[in-house]
C-alpha cells in the first residue's frame, strides 16, 4: 500500500463521528424500548414483540429503494449526504417521541408506539444506507475499506457506549419516564452536530466509473445476481440473529438471572469498550490471514466465552463482566469485517462491466439486519413470555433456565450455523480479492 493510498486517520474520524448519533439511536431501539414499554408505559411482551417485528417488516421493505434512490444522487449536490441532512431532522423528532409518549391507554400506546417506531426507521434508514454506500466508495484498496468500517464501527461503540450509559444513569436520577425523555434531549443536538462535522470533513469517495442506468426495480435487486453476496448474506444471516437475540434480552437477563439491575450501564460499557479496543487487532489480523478468516476466529471467540453464560446464577457479577470481555472482543470483528467484505463483494459488478451500485447492496444488507433484529425480538420475547416468564415477576426456575437457555444458548447454535456457511463459502476457500485496477485502466480496456 502506497502512503498516497492511505487516507488520513483524522478524516475518518471525521466520517465516523456519524456513527456516534446513530448508534446512540439504534441500540435503545431494540434494547431499551422493549422494557422501557413494558416496565414504564405497561405493555405485555407478546404486544411488544409483536409490533416490533409488524415495525421492522414495514421498515425492512423500504431499505431497497431508499439504497436506490441513494445510487441516483450520488453525483448530485452533497451527493449521497443529502438523506444524511434530510433523515437528522426526522430522527431527532421521533426519538423524542419514542421515548416522551404521552399518558394514553394500552391501546393508543400501542399505535403510538408503532407511528413512532416507523418514524425512526424511515429516517434512521434513510441515513444509514447512504452513510454506509458513501463509506465502501471512499477507498479502492481492500486493506483501506477495512481501516474505513473500522473506524465507522469503533466510534459506533462509542455511541453505544452512551446509549448504554445515558439513559441508566438519567433514569437512575430523575426516574425510568423523565430519564429517557432526558436522553432524547440530549441527542437531537448531538445528532446535528457531529452529522455536520461528517458531510464537511469526510474522505471524498474514490474515482468511480458511472452508475449504469437502470429503472428501479432491476437495480434494487441486482446485488441478488452477484453470487457472492447471496453467500454472504447466508452468514450474515446465521451471525446477525445470534446477535441480536441477547441483544433484545440481555436486560431481562441481567434484572431477573444475574439479578443485578443496577450494574446494567457497567456489564454493557464493559461488552462494548471490549469490542472497541479489539478493533485494531482485528484490522491487523484481516490483513494477515484474510478478512474472511479473521472473521471466523472472532465467530469462535464468541461461542467459546457466550457458551458459560447459560450456567450463570443470581450474584455471578465478575464471571459475567468476564463473559462480557470476551464476547465483546469477538463483537469487533462482527463490526468491522463484513462490511468491508461487502465492499469487495461489490467490486465483482465493476469487473463485470456492471457498474456500482453501493446504495441498492447497502439496502438490500440493511434489510437482513433489521429482519434479524425483528424475528429476534418478534419470536424470543412472545415465546418466552407463553413460556411463563414475566419480567420482574418471574421466579420459577425452570422459566428463568428458559430465558438463559435462549439467551446464550440459542445464539451460539446459530453461530456454528454461520461458522458453517463461511467454512464452505468462496471467502475462506478464495484469496482475498485485491485492489481494482485505477479507473483509467478499466476505461481502456
Amino acid at each position: 500500500m502506497t502512503e498516497a493510498a492511505r487516507i488520513p486517520s483524522w478524516r475518518l474520524v471525521a466520517y465516523g463521528l456519524t456513527s456516534i448519533p446513530l448508534a446512540m439511536a439504534e441500540l435503545p431501539i431494540y434494547v431499551n424500548v422493549p422494557k422501557f414499554y413494558s416496565d414504564v408505559i405497561g405493555m405485555n411482551l407478546i404486544a411488544i414483540g409483536g409490533l416490533l417485528l409488524a415495525a421492522r417488516v414495514f421498515d425492512a421493505v423500504q431499505d431497497p429503494l431508499l439504497g436506490h434512490w441513494s445510487d441516483l444522487v450520488r453525483d448530485s449536490w452533497l451527493g449521497r449526504y443529502i438523506f444524511l441532512a434530510m433523515g437528522t431532522p426526522i430522527l431527532a423528532l421521533s426519538m423524542l417521541g419514542l421515548f416522551s409518549p404521552p399518558d394514553l391507554s394500552q391501546s393508543s400506546a400501542a399505535w403510538w408506539l408503532v407511528g413512532m417506531l416507523m418514524l425512526v426507521y424511515t429516517a434512521f434508514s434513510m441515513m444509514q444506507i447512504s452513510y454506509q454506500a458513501y463509506g465502501a466508495e471512499i477507498s479502492r484498496d481492500p486493506a483501506q475499506r477495512t481501516r474505513v468500517t473500522a473506524f465507522r464501527a469503533g466510534m459506533g461503540l462509542v455511541g453505544v457506549f452512551l446509549a448504554a450509559a445515558l439513559p441508566q444513569i438519567l433514569s437512575e436520577k430523575f426516574g425510568p419516564r423523565e430519564g429517557y425523555t432526558f436522553f432524547a434531549w440530549i441527542f437531537i443536538p448531538f445528532l446535528a452536530a457531529l452529522v455536520l462535522v461528517t458531510i464537511l470533513l469526510s474522505p471524498k469517495p474514490a474515482t468511480r466509473l458511472p452508475a449504469t442506468p437502470e429503472n428501479a426495480f432491476r437495480a434494487m435487486i441486482k446485488p441478488l445476481k452477484n453470487s457472492r453476496f447471496k453467500r454472504l448474506l447466508i452468514v450474515f444471516v446465521f451471525n446477525g440473529i445470534a446477535a441480536s437475540i441477547p441483544a433484545t434480552l440481555v436486560l431481562f437477563f441481567i434484572e431477573d438471572v444475574i439479578q443485578k439491575p443496577g450494574m446494567t450501564a457497567e456489564f454493557l460499557i464493559v461488552y462494548f469498550a471490549a469490542g472497541a479496543i479489539g478493533m485494531p487487532l482485528w484490522v491487523w489480523l484481516a490483513t494477515r490471514i484474510g478478512k474472511a478468516r479473521a472473521w471466523l476466529v472472532g465467530m469462535v471467540l464468541s461461542i467459546v466465552a457466550f457458551v458459560w453464560a447459560f450456567l450463570l446464577q443470581a450474584g455471578d457479577v465478575t464471571p459475567f463482566m468476564i463473559i462480557c470481555v470476551m464476547s465483546g472482543l469477538g463483537l469487533g470483528a462482527d463490526l468491522s469485517l463484513p462490511p468491508s467484505i461487502l465492499a469487495d463483494v461489490i467490486d465483482d459488478d465493476e469487473r463485470a462491466g456492471l457498474g456500482r451500485n453501493e446504495g441498492s447492496y447497502f439496502g438490500l444488507w440493511n434489510l437482513v439486519t433489521k429482519m434479524n433484529l425483528a424475528l429476534a425480538a418478534g419470536i424470543a420475547l412472545p415465546t418466552l413470555s407463553l413460556l411463563g416468564y414475566q419480567p420482574k415477576i418471574t421466579t420459577s426456575p425452570q422459566a428463568l433456565a428458559y430465558l438463559s437457555a435462549t439467551y446464550a444458548l440459542l445464539p451460539c447454535i446459530l453461530k456454528f450455523g454461520a461458522i458453517a456457511a463461511l467454512v464452505f463459502s468462496p471467502f475462506i476457500k478464495r484469496p482475498p480479492a485485491g485492489s481494482l485496477p485505477p479507473i483509467s485502466a478499466q476505461k481502456s480496456s
